[in-house]
């Protein structure tokens, strides 16, 4: 396990994601912004190529590709992991060919051929819990059991990917805040993460400005970072090793207090 909650920067390079969408879009602004992230702080980068917000529509492979490439191709020698957020697997195989360090999969690395994209390399992987699809996640999203059939979903996905050859000490599971659950079922999720059975391996979550804060804090999108601070600290009280947000200083900041106040640890 991490040593302290490491911090992913989000980087979108997409037209229509629900943050920051159209910001990013062009390789030059991506990069700026990404080397921006690191200078905040960022101890890994999260590169998407295509919106999973609520509502999305995909993008072809080809698409997606032109978008991440030349990113990729401008930090991979960063100093820093280059995650990419995708659920294709000829994606996948492109961007680890390219340079890449992780793949972060909103399926969970269910869709096909997948597993066997990423079976081979060396490369981190992050298996996210998600009900339905993001087109129509949360038209009506129903558990009986949340923190069973999220914790079931991803400790079977790890067993498949263990089971294809994959070392367990590349696999990271994420409970998938925002992704087929109502905001009711997302505070459910988060108070009872440290409950999540997660056989061992390390969790990542992803709550930054997303509409579980607005619920909370009535705030829109641009207003959210003091709501996003506060989940971020109550995910990582709960067990939380790397947490993926837009607001990287800031966070950076909060986690040195945390750290300061829980383990009695200065910079």
């Amino acid at each position: 396990m991490l040593e302290r909650p490491f911090v992913m920067g989000v980087v979108n390079v997409t037209p229509d994601s629900f943050s920051d969408g159209g910001e990013h879009d062009a390789p030059d602004t991506a990069i700026a912004h990404a080397r921006r992230l690191l200078a905040e702080g960022a101890d890994i980068l999260d590169l998407g190529g295509e919106s999973t917000r609520p509502g999305s529509r995909a993008v072809d492979a080809e698409e997606e590709l032109r978008r991440l490439l030349p990113v990729i191709e401008a930090l991979r020698d960063c100093g820093a992991p280059l995650s990419i957020d995708t659920c294709k697997a000829e994606v996948m195989q492109a961007v680890l060919d390219a340079g890449a360090d992780m793949i972060n999969d909103i399926h969970g690395f269910t869709q096909p051929q997948t597993i066997e994209a990423v079976a081979g390399s060396n490369c981190g992987l992050c298996v996210m819990h998600m009900q339905g699809e993001p087109r129509t996640m949360q038209d009506a999203p129903h558990y009986d059991d949340l923190l069973g059939e999220v914790g079931g979903f991803l400790n079977g996905q790890a067993r498949r990917l263990r089971e294809a050859g994959v070392d367990a000490r590349r696999i990271v599971l994420d409970p998938g805040f925002g992704f087929g659950k109502t905001q009711s079922q997302n505070y459910e999720l988060l108070r009872g993460l440290h409950e999540l059975d997660a056989h061992g391996y390390p969790l990542l979550v992803g709550l930054s400005r997303k509409s579980m804060i607005g619920a909370a804090t009535g705030r829109p999108v641009q207003e959210r970072l003091a709501g996003s601070l506060a989940g971020a600290l109550a995910c990582v009280a709960r067990g939380a090793a790397i947490v993926r947000v837009h607001d990287v200083a800031a966070t950076v900041d909060a986690f040195k207090v945390w750290r300061a106040v829980e383990k009695g640890l200065l910079p």
